[in-house]
């Protein structure tokens, strides 16, 4: 075999087999952790790389992106001693591909472990119906605690979510009691304060009624009142200015002759009545002379002036 065909052949080999291996393509948001004879050498993040084939290595390959973990349901013991199933999510992401490569074997794994055992003692110091209402401090706890465990592995914890927390089944149909009997207790107070509110706006309604009554017949009698006043002081005022009016009457000339003729006509007119009306009556001697009974008219008259 000649040195040309051996050269060829080297540059074939190195071609198709030697120079792939040197080359190291790394995805966006992804790191890879080099190794030389074992030891760290270097973490290349996105982009074009080369690495000396057969010498480095790529051993740990780390996604830069957050990372959603189902963390398996539990049994947890509450402080009032009640069994409930509690599962969760759990959100990290690695911030040094490093310190994930070589500060644990598995990370996914020990933030689990630390999010049930952290889970565990949260719901072990409460009561079951602060479970459902604290769900936000238990949240909190959890991340703070894994957070901190988490630091040295180059994992960042950012948020953890409950999903579900589940009493056994005796425990739901109690809670179920209870709730049916909460709500029926509130219908019940606000159906009495309804009612309560509905007497006393009949009351008021009432009172109001009776109020507005009273005023208007007050103010009835007072109109009545005030109109027979206005009807007396007419009628008087109409009196006295007829008699002022016959009183001048009679001071004219004739006048007391008119007032004796009259007197005489209601004289006869009283006697005609009493015709009518009585089948026996006393009749005056001078009833059946008409000057007498006229001039018994005028002394009638002239005794009232005097």
């Amino acid at each position: 075999m000649s040195s040309e065909t051996i050269i060829i052949i080297g540059f074939a080999i190195v071609l198709f087999v030697v120079f792939p291996k040197s080359i190291k393509i790394v995805p966006q948001r992804n790191a890879f952790i080099v190794e030389r004879f074992g030891m760290y050498q270097a973490t290349l993040l996105a982009g074009f790389h080369f690495i000396l084939p057969f010498i480095d290595k790529v051993s740990y390959k780390h996604t830069l992106k957050e990372q959603a973990i189902d963390v398996a349901s539990q049994i947890c013991i509450t402080q009032d001693n009640i069994s409930v199933e509690v599962d969760g999510i759990l959100y990290l992401q690695v911030v040094d591909a490093q310190k994930s490569s070589y500060g644990i074997d598995d990370y996914q794994f020990a933030a689990t472990q630390i999010a049930q055992t952290t889970m565990r003692s949260i719901i072990g110091k409460m009561e079951l119906d602060k479970t459902f209402e604290e769900r936000d401090q238990i949240n909190g706890t959890i991340v703070e605690a894994v957070d901190k465990a988490s630091d040295p592995w180059g994992v960042k914890v950012t948020r953890y979510e409950v999903k579900n927390i589940t009493p056994p089944q005796s425990i739901k149909d109690a809670m179920e009691k209870q709730m049916r009997a909460t709500r029926e207790k509130r219908a019940m107070i606000a159906e009495s304060e309804g009612d309560r509110q509905a007497k006393i706006n009949r009351a008021d309604g009432d009172k109001q009624e009776l109020i507005a009554r009273s005023e208007g017949e007050k103010q009835k009698r007072i109109n009545e009142a005030e109109g027979r006043a206005a009807e007396i002081e007419r009628v008087a005022a109409a009196t006295a200015n007829g008699l002022r009016m016959i009183a001048l009457a009679i001071n004219e000339q004739g006048g007391a002759e008119a007032v004796k003729l009259r007197i005489a006509e209601q004289y006869l007119d009283q006697f005609g009545k009493l015709a009518r009306q009585n089948n026996t009556m006393i009749v005056p001697a001078e009833l059946s002379n008409v000057s007498a009974m006229i001039a018994t008219a005028t002394k009638i008259w002239d005794a009232s002036k005097s």
